[in-house]
């Protein structure tokens, strides 16, 4: 991926948060863009959002992002000059509840065992 590839996914990333922050402050509670991938020719363009909360709290607050696309497409247009806004396709990132789950599961095993320390007359020495 090149550096303006690059340099534009953070900008849209930046951009697209600040109108969440400024312009949506109170529906916008809990929803964070994670990441930002722009193709090559800057027509196409995913957006991952994550929401914090309960499944009908996520699914609600996802739905809310979908039907704004469009506005903050808008809003993009005027913050974002480059020659092609690309059309934005937003994908909710669940990454954080399998990272989540994933540290619950390790929490929850045992304790290991403690590893004998050298030099504590053990006969194996």
């Amino acid at each position: 991926m090149s550096n303006r590839i690059i340099r534009i996914n953070e900008l849209v990333q930046r951009e697209l948060g600040d109108i969440l922050r400024q312009r949506h402050a109170a529906e916008a509670v809990g929803i964070t863009v994670t990441e930002v991938r722009i193709s090559p020719d800057l027509r196409d363009g995913r957006v991952f959002v994550a929401v914090i909360g309960d499944q009908a709290t996520v699914a609600d607050r996802f739905r809310w992002v979908q039907r704004h696309a469009k506005e903050f497409r808008a809003e993009l247009s005027q913050r974002i000059t480059i020659k092609f806004l690309p059309r934005l396709t937003y994908v909710l990132d669940e990454s954080s509840v399998r990272a989540a789950k994933l540290l619950n599961l390790i929490d929850a095993l045992p304790p290991a065992a403690p590893e004998p320390e050298e030099g504590d007359g053990s006969i194996l020495s």
